[in-house]
């Protein structure tokens, strides 16, 4: 796998992409590289978007991942606004929009995944926005100033963070989510009861258990939501923060093995040994908890990019990373590593109505699983030394603060 001469095509440039373009160059790659991106932008982060971004904390040079002239210094070959409609295996080669066709000796697909839209009258109207990209985020913010109310489906992340953003612009919000609570599918109930808290007192009303029907319009801008309960809610623009499905159709269409994403090895190889998967479009290995899953997030953009480059370039393979995630929500920085499989006891270290505290999750025999940390960086780290080290403790030192970290984590 060292032969480090041939042309390496990346489809998908952002941050896998970019990053992967990035590291083949780092660890020696010779050959051509040509990183194919849909969008008009080079390879940037997407966290801010509902973040910094939306409400005025950064401007487009922060928010590129390198550059300008980066890609031309490292003889990358970018290509921006175009679209890949196929992959020809056989043959060793991609097929553009445009009808050209791309050989490759080594492929990366780094496409990424697409938010979803909730498939119900009125989805189309003007006023109903996903958050995906930067020209996502940038209609969106227009629609967010004083006066307005944006109604927002979803209470994960992004549909909180954007409702945070939301308020720090003067916008009424309105949260609605399907569920019993905030963040259902993703945190612990307690973490769920801190934000919801945190929100309701920044005036941002939270409708739970509610499905949406339809949404309606006037003049072809969408005017307010219908739930199925018959009640409707005013409102100028509509956020659909209802989670995102990986980009894996040109790899299905290609035949490549896919579950729910695109099935990649340890090394980011999928089952065509000339073609390697990274970013939120796979489906990995997640060895610290002897199953796979689909991870969407920075770090693991990160951590495959360098599986990937690593693999290319006949390097040892990086070592492997816990999954770890954030969120920003007003003044709450959320950290999370691990991931809460199997977990029969939790314990609350700290006081979550005073605004800092963290969460751990334990299995039966007491090994951590995972943190969550609210505006708790010191449990944070702690937490991911005793998760990565298969650390046993009890709940009960745990949830006492008279309990070292420094001690627990051994």
């Amino acid at each position: 796998m060292g032969n480090s001469s041939g042309h390496v095509v990346i489809v998908g440039a952002g941050h896998a992409g970019g990053s992967a373009a990035a590291l083949l160059r780092q660890y020696g790659w010779k050959g051509p590289i040509t990183l194919i991106g849909a969008e008009s932008l080079a390879p940037y982060q997407r966290p801010p978007l509902s973040k910094a971004w939306l409400h005025g904390g950064s401007d487009l040079p922060s928010l590129l991942l390198r550059t300008a002239d980066f890609y031309q210094s490292q003889d990358v070959a970018l290509l921006l606004s175009t679209d890949v409609t196929g992959i020809d295996r056989g043959a060793g080669a991609i097929a553009l929009a445009s009808g050209e066709m791309i050989a490759y000796d080594r492929l990366v697909l780094a496409l990424g995944a697409f938010a979803r839209s909730l498939p119900v009258p009125g989805h189309d109207l003007a006023g109903v926005f996903r958050l995906r990209t930067v020209a996502d985020a940038n209609a969106l913010k227009a629609a967010l100033h004083p006066g307005a109310c944006i109604a927002i489906i979803g209470a994960g992340y992004i549909g909180l963070e954007v409702a945070a953003s939301a308020r720090l612009l003067g916008a009424d919000v309105v949260v609605i989510e399907r569920e019993a609570r905030v963040l259902a599918r993703v945190a612990s109930t307690a973490l769920s009861e801190h934000f919801h808290r945190r929100h309701a007192a920044a005036g941002v009303r939270i409708v739970l258990n509610a499905a949406v029907e339809a949404f309606d319009g006037h003049a072809g801008r969408v005017s307010s939501v219908r739930l199925t309960d018959g009640s409707t809610i005013p409102c100028d623009a509509v956020l659909m923060g209802v989670g995102a499905a990986p980009n894996d159709a040109l790899a299905r269409a290609a035949g490549l093995d896919c579950d729910d994403g695109i099935t990649v090895d340890v090394n980011a190889r999928t089952s065509d040994p000339s073609i390697h998967a990274i970013g939120d479009c796979t489906r990995r290995p997640l060895p610290l908890y002897r199953r796979t899953g689909r991870l969407e997030s920075v770090p693991n953009a990160l951590e495959q990019a360098k599986q990937a480059a690593a693999d290319m370039c006949g390097r040892a393979p990086p070592s492997p990373e816990l999954p770890w995630f954030w969120s920003d929500q007003y003044d709450t920085r959320l950290q999370i590593a691990g991931l809460p499989f199997d977990v029969e006891e939790t314990a609350i270290r700290g006081d979550p109505t005073a605004g800092s505290f963290a969460i751990f999750h334990l299995t039966q025999d007491g090994t951590v699983q995972a943190v969550e940390a609210v505006n708790a960086p010191t449990s944070f780290m702690a937490g991911r030394l005793m998760i990565a080290r298969r650390k046993r403790v009890t709940a009960a030192s745990l949830s006492d603060v008279s309990c070292s970290l420094h001690q627990l984590v051994g």
